[in-house]
């Protein structure tokens, strides 16, 4: 069993003339990415591999996410995640062998739909309409390594977002 989580980044902010690649957080941004790496940490959410967007926002997000991590997991800067359509972030996972848990960190509309991809129909009704900035989803997948993983095979073991973590709190 195989576990992929898809942890898109945190709230970015749109300062005039800034390219879209360093777009940095914004303070809603920078607030909630280390609430979900304290969410990640203590529910045993810890990847063994993780690969991050080139983005400046995917950057900032997960350098605030594991901020307070003792020990953060070996980190990938992958380029091929920027701005990816499913099935490229898809080729992505695929060539990593079996590490696991893998977590990949960058954008919409790519993670929302290898979410879609992957699950199992059952599950697809679970997931949000739109997957929120700052949302993590945590797939477990019925494989001995990642180039077997298909669409539709996943179970969805659960979606966070910062929001819904505001609202256990309250």
């Amino acid at each position: 069993m195989l576990r992929l989580m898809l942890f898109r980044h945190a709230k970015s902010d749109w300062p005039a003339g800034v390219a879209d690649r360093e777009r940095p957080l914004a303070p809603r941004g920078r607030r909630a990415a280390p609430v979900m790496g304290t969410y990640m940490v203590r529910s045993g959410l810890t990847p063994s591999q993780v690969l991050v967007s080139p983005a400046r926002r995917t950057l900032e997000t997960w350098a605030a996410a594991c901020d307070s991590w003792a020990s953060p997991p070996p980190t990938t800067y992958e380029e091929a995640i920027y701005e990816a359509a499913p099935e490229m972030l898809l080729d992505v996972v695929r060539r990593r062998g079996t590490d696991s848990p893998l977590m990949l960190v960058g954008h919409n509309p790519g993670l929302e739909s290898l979410t879609s991809r992957l699950v199992a129909a059952a599950d697809r009704a679970r997931l949000p309409v739109k997957f929120p900035t700052g949302g993590l989803a945590v797939i477990d997948l019925p494989a001995k390594g990642w180039a077997e993983v298909g669409p539709g095979t996943g179970t969805l073991e659960r979606f966070v977002t910062p929001r819904s973590l505001e609202a256990e709190e309250d």
